[in-house]
Parts: C-alpha cells; sequence; structure tokens
C-alpha cells in the first residue's frame, strides 16, 4: 500500500467519522425534544426539565389561582427538580394555553390536561369547564381562546382527556371517571363539572353525565350529536362499542344519549345548546332539535339556540358567543346564584 492510498484512507475515515458524531447529535437532539413543540399549546416543560418549550408564553410561575388549585406533587416545578415517583406515573409536562398555566399528564393509557384560572373564583367554589373531544393540538384550539380566557379570568379551570374515537363507549366513560376523580381529589376542584360538548363529545360527555348525573351542573353545547345513529352512524361506532352494528342497535337504550336524558332531567340539570340549521354533518333535527324536545318533555331545563344560516363550521356566533359564556358563569357559580 503506498503513501497516497494510507493518506486516502484517512481522510475518508475521518469524515465518515465526523458524519456520524453529527448524525448521532441529531438522534440525540431529537429524543430530547420536548413534547408537541410544533403546537404553543402542547410546548412544555417536562418535570425536571430547565426550560420551556418555544411558544410557551410568560412567566413559568403559576397565578396565584392556580397555584391555590394546585396540591401535592402538582404544585409548580422547580427548574432542575428530580421528579417523583408519582410524577413520573403521571408523565407530567407544563406549558401555557389562553395565558394560563396548563398540566399535561398521563390517567392510564391516555392523556389529560388540566387549565388553571388566571384569578381566583369569587365563591371560592373551584369551578371548571370539562372540554370535549380533546384531541392533543388540535381541541381545544385557537377558536376557543375568546371563551376560555373569559372563564379562565372568572375562577374556571378548563379540562379534558384523549378517549380517541370513542364514540360515548363504556371504555371512554371509564377513562372519564377518572378523569373526574383527579381533578376533584388532586386539584380540589367543584365536585359538579360544567360540560361542553361541542360535536362529537357530545357521545361522549351525555353518556358520561347520564350515569353521573350528580357530577354535572350544566351542559352547554356547540352542535352537539345526540344520536350515534345521525353520526357517525352505529357502523362506524360499533367496533368502539366491542359490538356488531346489530347488537349496538338492540342496545341503543344503553348508549344512545337522547334516550338517556332521564337522569339529567330528573336531576335538574340546566342545558344550553347552540346548533345551526345549515348543519348538514351533524343535522340540527336529529341532534340538538331532538335531545332538547325530549328533554324538556321529561322536565328538564332545556334550550337551544338555533344559529341561522350556520352549518358546522368555526364562526363568530359559536365561538364567540356571549350568551354561552354567561351560562357556564351563571352556572358555576352557585352561591352568588342563589345569593342574587
Amino acid at each position: 500500500m503506498n503513501m497516497r492510498t494510507v493518506i486516502g484512507i484517512t481522510i475518508l475515515a475521518g469524515l465518515l467519522a465526523g458524519i456520524s458524531a453529527m448524525a448521532s447529535d441529531d438522534l440525540e437532539q431529537g429524543f430530547r425534544k420536548p413534547p408537541g413543540r410544533t403546537k404553543p399549546q402542547m410546548g412544555g416543560l417536562l418535570v425536571g426539565s430547565t426550560a420551556r418549550a418555544p411558544g410557551a408564553d410568560g412567566d413559568a410561575n403559576p397565578s396565584p389561582a392556580a397555584a391555590s388549585l394546585e396540591a401535592g406533587i402538582l404544585r409548580a416545578q422547580i427548574p432542575g427538580k428530580v421528579p417523583t415517583p408519582a410524577e413520573d406515573k403521571l408523565a407530567l409536562t407544563i406549558s401555557r394555553q389562553y395565558g394560563a398555566d396548563r398540566r399535561d399528564f398521563s390517567l392510564g393509557k391516555n392523556r389529560a390536561f388540566v387549565i388553571l384560572p388566571t384569578k381566583p373564583s369569587a365563591d371560592g367554589n373551584n369551578p371548571w369547564v370539562w372540554y370535549a373531544p380533546t384531541f392533543p393540538g388540535s381541541y381545544p384550539g385557537e377558536d376557543h381562546a375568546w371563551m376560555f380566557t373569559q372563564l379562565l379570568e372568572r375562577g374556571f379551570a378548563i379540562a379534558g382527556i384523549n378517549v380517541g374515537e370513542s364514540y360515548g363507549s363504556p371504555d371512554g366513560r371509564v377513562a372519564y371517571s377518572q378523569l373526574y376523580d383527579h381533578l376533584v381529589q388532586k386539584y380540589g376542584l367543584a365536585r359538579k363539572a360544567c360540560l361542553l360538548p361541542q360535536s362529537r363529545g357530545g357521545l361522549m360527555l351525555y353518556n358520561w353525565a347520564a350515569e353521573n348525573p350528580e357530577k354535572v351542573q350544566c351542559i352547554g353545547g356547540i352542535y352537539t350529536v345526540g344520536d350515534l345513529r345521525s353520526y357517525p352512524g352505529l357502523h362506524a361506532a360499533c367496533a368502539a362499542y366491542h359490538m356488531s352494528e346489530a347488537e349496538l342497535q338492540a342496545r341503543l337504550a344503553d348508549h344512545n344519549p337522547i334516550e338517556r336524558l332521564a337522569p339529567l332531567a330528573k336531576a335538574q340539570v340546566p342545558i344550553l345548546h347552540l346548533h345551526g340549521d345549515h348543519d348538514t354533518l351533524v343535522p340540527l333535527e336529529k341532534n340538538s332539535g331532538e335531545l332538547v324536545k325530549r328533554y324538556q318533555a321529561l322536565g328538564g331545563p332545556g334550550e337551544l339556540i338555533v344559529i341561522p344560516g350556520k352549518g358546522h363550521q368555526v364562526c363568530d356566533e359559536f365561538f364567540k358567543c356571549q350568551r354561552l359564556v354567561d351560562f357556564f358563569l351563571s352556572q358555576g357559580h352557585p352561591v352568588i346564584r342563589a345569593n342574587n
């Protein structure tokens, strides 16, 4: 082997080593990337980390109202702090959304979140809005900022859990009960939640509510699905229920929200729905229209606001509706409401 060949091999080996080092560094950085970095609301501070993700707005310290709701392991994290076993189990991340402190955590196989209020509630009731459906990075999103900011500033927490396309199935209801217990026990939130079912979130929240009416303060919905047959259809929903289409059809009384309203009506849970009369995806008549009609027939306090000319869409009539915000504000503060 001549000298020129030796030199060539040496140079080639050096280049390969450099490329390998760069690839290794890039891979390591990839593993270090905080979850959800592409979305501000999901960008977070992993417990024990020392830096917030890009897009996380504001100070790392929680507001006084947020701090007052956090208990034990869920208090504001100290940079560089070693996570406790309980924190590791929850896979807790901390971020900001709607100008407030957000906590994302695991409950079993599901990821859940709670956004803590920016100001304490006037009556100390710690009210909260339970939003569905929850899909990280999408729902809730910027479309909800106008509404949720008002609620957070009035002492409400906002929470939800990702149960996938459960369509209100028993599996999803179990996860919902886990979230309820966690928030009430660990955060001290009110024992009665204000439910906000948007679209197919109605299948999830109404089916849970029908089995837990004593835990529901009110229900305020936006083009809410109330009938499995209308959306997504029994053929599409049956797999989530571990049934055939025929089996689900035979057991609709146990699983279809519009047929399970009696416990909520007996508990006199107030309901307010917004729905457009041009909605072709979730038709008004088969969903909010039929649900509110049946609810009123059962003696329940239900109201339907029909939005003329609007369909299944994002628009101010739905997402900047002061009437809906005021509904939650009035129902979420039972002490204040009783004194007025």
